[in-house]
């Protein structure tokens, strides 16, 4: 099964990555997801059911102690998304 990712942590910092943004990217990293985007605000990625939870319990823990306040977290089955009547064109990702 494949997991899709997409987390935020606060408080936010519009000047620079506060230490906790920064570990949580790290974690991300470590993990070896795929399809990681990072943004201002949040931050996406994709892999594994495994892979993806076990990122999410090293995400938690240690933005928590890197300073974060709050912690937005959704994961979703990429698997299970439905494309309506139609497969995905080639090239084409599900969503």
């Amino acid at each position: 099964m494949r997991l899709r990712l997409e987390f935020s942590t606060e408080p936010f910092d519009l000047g620079e990555a506060p230490p906790h943004a920064l570990v949580a990217r790290e974690v991300v990293g470590e993990a070896g997801l795929e399809a990681v985007e990072v943004g201002p605000f949040g931050h996406s990625a994709e892999g594994g059911r495994d892979a993806v939870i076990e990122a999410v319990h090293d995400l938690l823990r240690r933005a928590f102690d890197a300073g974060a306040t709050r912690i937005s977290v959704q994961v979703e089955s990429v698997d299970a998304v439905d494309t309506g009547s139609r497969p995905p064109a080639d090239g084409e990702r599900p969503r």
